[in-house]
């Protein structure tokens, strides 16, 4: 093989490459440390790892998962305010899959739970505002057997009794946000749960499915 077809060949493999990678459907995963994958010691089985498997090639799944935030502006680490978070917009995502309110249940931002709805809202318009118009997936927080009462410790009844039934009512005020219930899905199990918060991976596994199952029988355009 000459040079310059050696040279040709090389270009458009390149070239095909990047047209194949720019035809992606781009799924930004946000979250706290459940989508980042905390406790996972295999970075390959967090649940958007586990997610991208499952969706195929034709999608290209990035993890913006920052442990411990929230989706409450006032709560001790909201999740606008992060890196991960100006990095999801950047990304330009055609889907956009939210997990937060695990956090929002610690006695230090329960306080301010009356502006939990709003927040969430605001969340949801700042992708809804974006040149690639994702859809949006709004998820239910799997569930913690922890309740505590201590300002940072979780607690599960919180977000079986505030933080879900707020979740739901900011679905249902929304034409355009699809409600993922991971909460009746993901069994209680301590195994899935060795901490009693993250799943393992077999567990992001589940949510991983959950999702998966989620985009792909969704018809609209």
């Amino acid at each position: 093989m000459s040079k310059l077809l050696k040279i040709t060949v090389i270009a458009a493999a390149a070239l095909f490459a990047s047209v194949s990678f720019a035809g992606k459907i781009k799924v930004a995963c946000v979250g706290d440390s459940i989508t980042y994958g905390y406790g996972i010691k295999d970075g390959t089985k967090t649940y958007p790892q586990q997610l991208g498997r499952l969706l195929g090639d034709k999608y290209e799944v990035e993890n913006f998962g920052v442990s411990g935030t929230t989706a409450l502006q006032k709560g001790n680490s909201p999740y606008m305010a992060t890196l991960k978070y100006r990095q999801s917009l950047n990304f330009q995502p055609k889907i956009v899959v939210i997990k937060l309110g695990t956090n929002d249940s610690k006695a230090v931002n329960i306080a301010h739970i009356d502006e939990f709805k709003s927040d969430v809202k605001k969340l949801i318009a700042s992708y809804e505002k974006l040149s690639s118009k994702p859809k949006i997936y709004l998820c239910l927080p799997i569930p913690s057997t922890l309740k505590g009462v201590r300002p940072l410790m979780i607690n599960g009844d919180r977000i079986v009794n505030e933080i879900i039934p707020l979740l739901k009512k900011v679905a249902a005020d929304s034409k355009s946000v699809t409600l993922i219930d991971l909460f009746s899905v993901y069994p209680a199990k301590d195994e899935l749960l060795p901490d009693k918060i993250h799943p393992n991976a077999e567990g992001a596994g589940i949510i991983a499915d959950t999702v998966a199952k989620a985009i792909l029988s969704d018809k609209r355009p």
